[in-house]
């Protein structure tokens, strides 16, 4: 069910399921935007799974690209014109796939008792994912390229379906692994942008990167948040979902600055490291 006002959705979760549900990036984006608004201007309610419809198992896509497992995935590089394309191309691709999972964690989990504050800091990111994309596919334009020209794989979603049960593991897996270890790779192709004078790009991977640190403190405040709500130690319940729920290793060099200033000690991480690795 949708309002006049732009076919918006008539709640957060109804607006969730859209955006997830949406094939096309375009109207991924633009419901991103307006579900966002209407949320932060307090125009919509919360609503709920039950009434406004299940999270879908997988997310809308667009005919193209094609996708490959994760192995069969060419490595990621800035040098030379088609490099770069690659590597901007699988940047967009994630962004896309974080857009999803972000929304997919805002109307899966919204059975679960939380303040309100949760769902705003989580509109947040789902925007910012959203603006992330959008910077993305205008880079690749500006380099006579679009998203879904080159294939993508198809892993991030699945740590999505392996966490859909339980709140406190989708917390410990998408922000506090997967968007951690962004913060560990983002600076090193920073640098590497600038050394071969692509500062458009560069200044993309700043931003994500900025944001990305937001992301992760999300996380792990709201990780804490549910832990303590049920009496156990952080650190602790973190090695448990991550043994349980990530099939990789955690890989150093981890940036430990960045990942306390998120509020990601290493307490949480290095004892997993080689366990994992």
């Amino acid at each position: 069910m949708v309002t006049g006002r732009d076919n918006l959705p008539h709640t957060l979760v109804a607006g969730a399921r859209a955006i997830v549900c949406a094939s096309d990036t375009a109207e991924k984006v633009r419901l991103a935007y307006a579900v966002s608004r209407a949320w932060f201007q307090r125009e919509l309610a919360l609503g709920s799974p039950s009434r406004d419809g299940a999270m879908p198992d997988r997310p809308g896509r667009p005919e193209k690209p094609v996708l490959l497992a994760p192995r069969d995935m060419p490595k990621r590089s800035l040098k030379g014109k088609a490099g770069r394309l690659a590597l901007i191309h699988s940047l967009a691709h994630i962004e896309l796939n974080a857009v999803d999972l972000t929304w997919d964690l805002i109307g899966r989990f919204a059975h679960v008792r939380l303040p309100r504050s949760y769902y705003d800091d989580w509109v947040r990111v789902g925007l910012e994912e959203a603006k992330h994309f959008a910077m993305l596919q205008e880079r690749l334009a500006k380099l006579d390229a679009a998203y879904g020209d080159l294939p993508a794989h198809d892993g991030l979603w699945q740590a999505a379906q392996d966490t859909g049960h339980d709140l406190a593991a989708r917390l410990a897996i998408i922000p506090l692994v997967l968007e951690a270890r962004g913060l560990d790779i983002t600076p090193p192709m920073i640098e590497k942008a600038r050394e071969i004078d692509d500062e458009d790009t560069a200044k993309c991977l700043d931003i994500i990167y900025r944001d990305e640190k937001n992301h992760v403190a999300f996380g792990a405040k709201w990780f804490r948040f549910l832990c303590d709500r049920q009496g156990i130690r952080p650190e602790s319940a973190f090695h448990t979902y991550v043994r349980r729920h990530f099939r990789g290793p955690l890989k150093p060099p981890f940036n430990d600055r960045a990942r306390s200033e998120a509020g990601l000690t290493p307490g949480f991480y290095k004892p997993l490291a080689p366990l994992i690795g």
